[in-house]
């Protein structure tokens, strides 16, 4: 580790947030059950998901990747001085591409921000390595503790960034809850920089979020969801009593990733106190994936005070990164 140009900091009640009993009942609660979003990314389901990036009926990516290291200058140019802080950073791989423009240009500030602190360490020491004009400093833990310690910092202008369309990753009113802390967290002209998956036929998003035959990355990471309540909260699921399918809702341009029962079975996580009754073919939901037109990103994004700066799109228009600027 790179002592003086990194350090991790837990910014969430020293990672408590794998304990929050709260999260996890009121989502087991719902019509199917659905596991909180970031039970997926203990270590293992984060190199888990690193597995998935690479698949090759998984293009987001790819193109991200394509459209990032394309327009790198270019958005390290609109950056200026600002701080770089990332939502949900995992291993850096795409932000290393803009990382590395930035750095060309000026000393820069790198606030990775994720719930797996090895991966926190990981992409640090590597990036800290590759580039001596780099600080990183790791928040460890979610989304919303992130936020609060950016707004309690008077480090100057910053820029969020959340790539991955990870904007999609949630329900519409936790989505909104979100874009909602990002914009309290900016101070006006600071800097939002999203990509975001534009909508597409449901063949094309179905073979994306589901294994090719033979590969079983998507079955592995669905299943350490489950694997994860059983260590957290001492619970007995079975793994091999579910299979994942992921399946596109056209009505509401959503993706949404299910576990399927096999057989009928009841669950105990024995210190929530809570059973589960699952009957051959009841599924528990473990991720959305939302699908956004173009307009009505930029016109839900700019309604909570930002306004669009630029915008770079791939050439056949399935994915944007988008910079805002908070007004």
């Amino acid at each position: 580790m790179t002592q003086s140009r990194l350090e991790i900091i837990a910014v969430d009640d020293d990672a408590a947030f794998w304990e929050d009993q709260d999260a996890v009942l009121s989502g087991l609660r719902e019509s199917p059950p659905r596991i909180p979003p970031w039970f997926g990314y203990d270590e293992l389901g984060s190199e888990l998901f690193e597995e998935i990036t690479e698949l090759p009926s998984y293009y987001l990516t790819r193109v991200e990747h394509e459209i990032l290291r394309r327009y790198a200058g270019e958005i390290a140019d609109r950056l200026g001085s600002a701080a770089v802080a990332e939502l949900g950073s995992g291993s850096a791989k795409k932000t290393r591409v803009l990382l590395a423009a930035c750095t060309e240009r000026r000393a820069t500030t790198y606030l990775p921000i994720d719930v797996s602190r090895e991966m926190l360490v990981a992409s640090g020491d590597a990036l800290t390595a590759e580039f001596p004009q780099l600080r990183v400093r790791g928040l460890w833990g979610r989304y919303e503790a992130g936020l609060a310690s950016l707004r309690e910092s008077d480090d100057g202008p910053v820029a969020v960034a959340f790539f991955g369309s990870n904007i999609g990753n949630f329900t519409p009113a936790e989505r909104g809850a979100l874009l909602q802390e990002v914009a309290a967290t900016l101070r006006p002209g600071d800097l939002f920089l999203v990509s975001a998956d534009l909508d597409k036929p449901a063949e094309v998003l179905e073979n994306c979020y589901n294994d090719p035959a033979g590969m079983s990355a998507f079955v592995r990471f669905r299943q350490n969801h489950l694997a994860h309540l059983n260590r957290r909260f001492d619970g007995d699921f079975v793994l091999h009593h579910y299979y994942p399918r992921a399946h596109y809702d056209t009505a509401t341009a959503t993706v949404e990733g299910h576990l399927y029962a096999t057989e009928d079975h009841t669950v105990s996580l024995k210190n929530l106190g809570v059973q589960l009754e699952m009957r051959r073919g009841d599924s528990i939901n473990v991720g959305f994936s939302a699908k956004f037109r173009r307009p009505e990103f930029v016109a839900d994004v700019s309604a909570l005070g930002f306004a669009l700066d630029e915008q770079w799109i791939d050439p056949v228009w399935q994915y944007g990164v988008f910079l805002f600027v908070r007004t």
